[in-house]
């Protein structure tokens, strides 16, 4: 895996590099935190005085540096949006799923939309699972519901009833909506409701797209606004793999044509040349018997330096030439955390190999429809890459990270409130830098995914982690520190100069352990939590969502982007949040760890 790696060498970088850590900072005078003790300092206290902060200098793409004011769009406005497209891109939304889960599926509708050039339709709401006080006090600020009634669910039936409560808050609160607006053309569900006269009580709880209330019936019985469904069986069944969208160098040489093709399942094109070469069956056998027909570069290497030209010091772009004249084609897409595909982060690229006869090309099949609405029913994130597609070029991979590590921009009360909590968590170490875990329990012991099921072993393990993140750390300390391969990252050189944590320091972590006594443990452990660190006066500033556990959480994720390392269950969404965060940030690869 390639890295961008960076000396401390180098004057100009230092001064670069540092001043996005820590230009944002200057702002932030801090008074006293109730049980730590006396005033903390200001993290610029603990750097080398060589060190010139310079918060004049962050460009506008580090999520940090750009400030955007949420507004509400009018009539007008809306409507001079989506006539620049050609229309609208609708999904079938799977609410009754935790934020992150809600998350990535956004990010890839947006991803979806923006192909085709449609505008993208998003839940006006979401559900925030559970409140830090009583749930009337929630329940006075924000619609309290009944999960299970809410999304046609008994899965929380058997729960106590306080527990079965949730409540239906605006979508903006979770994400800036302005912020993504600047880039891709997007509405709710209840805006496209007020741009056809339709009233958005009927905006279904689920999160389906409802045919008979989202649409009109002329007098001709047709729909109004036209319709076009994609049935889930139609985007990539098990014979096809599905991409972006399919470049003209491709085309020529597996001689796809527009014509032909099974269009009763959408397919308005053809793969016309075949191939018969030993390596093409080679390849072809190597196909996993079960699941997409895609073989991991890894093997692809393998198989491809049977191939006199070809050695192990190749570059990618000799197989590849190597892979197009044989019917196969490179393709890009991301490693998922410790092997799989359930957090769908976006920090590490890599390539994969598609035959080519199985390719189609998301663009191609549904770019030319003319309805005004093009549905697509049910959901496609389980066992999926990030977009739930492949990419045929580095420059769309690399768009479509950008849309998640720079578009889909958290709130602002959130980013700052953040790097308040980080100075706080660098102040109780007297500087050092601290180190944080995300220890997933509730929901996760229920359908045992905890990485152990006892309280005090999963403690244990992360302790474990986290001491072998400090030894990490103390080895990039005055080092050379890298970033993930990533569009527009700018090292996070803190680890290169500030002090590596001290056996005994605290750390941060991250729960939705509810139990006083588990609670009270982590304390003694050495833990620092999140109601440890916030003080009423920041309650105050931020707004009453902080009451609400996944708007906390989104706040616990910013902090985490901030920890010097950082470990994590690679089955939680929550932990492919925090990587996208520190990717964004220019955070060390070596400097997290998800198992």
């Amino acid at each position: 895996m390639a890295f961008r790696s960076y000396s401390t060498k180098s004057p100009k970088l230092n001064v670069i590099a540092v001043a996005i850590l820590f230009g944002i900072l200057a702002g932030f005078g801090l008074s006293s935190i109730g049980s730590f003790g006396p005033p903390l300092k200001s993290s610029q206290e603990f750097l080398p005085a060589s060190i010139v902060i310079i918060p004049d200098d962050v460009p506008a793409t580090n999520p940090q540096s750009h400030q955007s004011t949420e507004t509400q769009l009018n009539l007008d406005e809306l409507q001079d949006m989506v006539a620049k497209t050609n229309g609208f891109y609708a999904r079938d939304y799977s609410l009754w799923l935790g934020w992150n889960n809600m998350r990535y599926i956004i990010e890839t509708a947006l991803l979806h939309g923006r192909i085709l050039n449609r505008t993208t339709i998003i839940p006006s709401f979401v559900y925030a699972r559970a409140c830090e006080f009583d749930i009337h006090t929630c329940a006075a600020w924000a619609s309290m519901v009944n999960r299970n009634d809410a999304v046609n669910s008994d899965e929380w039936r058997t729960l106590p009833i306080e527990q079965q409560m949730a409540w239906r808050i605006p979508i903006s609160l979770m994400f800036n909506l302005s912020h993504i607006r600047e880039t891709h053309s997007v509405v709710t569900v209840s805006e496209y409701l007020r741009l056809h006269n339709i009233s958005d009580s009927v905006e279904t709880g689920p999160g389906y797209w409802d045919v008979g209330s989202y649409h009109h019936i002329s007098s001709s019985g047709e729909r109004e606004p036209s319709l076009r469904v994609i049935t889930n069986d139609w985007y990539d069944p098990g014979d096809i793999v599905r991409v972006d969208r399919i470049p003209d160098d491709m085309r020529g040489r597996g001689g796809w044509t527009p014509e032909g093709g099974d269009r009763s399942h959408a397919r308005v094109g053809t793969w016309n040349t075949a191939v018969d070469t030993p390596l093409y069956h080679a390849l072809m056998g190597a196909l996993p018997s079960s699941g997409w027909p895609v073989l991991s570069w890894r093997d692809v290497r393998r198989i491809v330096q049977d191939d006199e030209h070809i050695t192990s010091q190749s570059a990618d772009e000799e197989i590849r030439e190597v892979l197009e004249e044989n019917g196969f084609e490179a393709v890009y897409t991301y490693d998922g955390a410790a092997g799989m595909d359930a957090v769908k982060d976006v920090a590490l690229p890599i390539l994969e190999a598609i035959p080519r006869e199985r390719i189609q090309g998301l663009y191609e099949d549904f770019g030319q429809v003319s309805e005004k609405v093009l549905l697509l029913q049910g959901e496609i994130h389980w066992a999926r890459k990030p977009g739930s597609l492949f990419f045929t070029t580095s420059a769309s991979r690399s768009r479509f990270t950008q849309t998640v590590l720079y578009d889909m921009r958290l709130r602002e009360n959130i980013i700052k409130l953040a790097w308040i909590l980080r100075e706080r968590m660098l102040a109780i170490n007297d500087g050092r830098l601290w180190m944080g875990g995300h220890m997933r329990r509730g929901d996760f012991v229920r359908l045992q995914w905890a990485m152990e099921g006892d309280f005090r072993a999963h403690l244990t393990r992360i302790k474990r982690h986290l001491d072998e993140g400090r030894r990490v750390l103390e080895s990039i300390h005055g080092g050379s520190v890298t970033t993930y391969d990533v569009p527009d990252a700018k090292p996070d050189l803190s680890v290169v100069y500030l002090d590596p944590p001290l056996p005994g320091d605290k750390y941060y972590i991250a729960t939705d352990e509810r139990n006083p006594d588990n609670l009270a443990y982590l304390r003694e452990q050495g833990a620092v939590l999140i109601t440890d660190l916030i003080t009423t006066d920041d309650r105050r500033e931020f707004g009453w969502s902080i009451m609400l556990t996944d708007v906390l959480a989104l706040l616990e994720q910013a902090l985490l982007s901030h920890a010097a390392y950082f470990y994590a269950h690679a089955f939680s969404s929550v932990a492919g949040g925090v990587m996208n965060l520190r990717a964004s940030a220019g955070a060390d690869p070596r400097t997290a760890k998800l198992e």
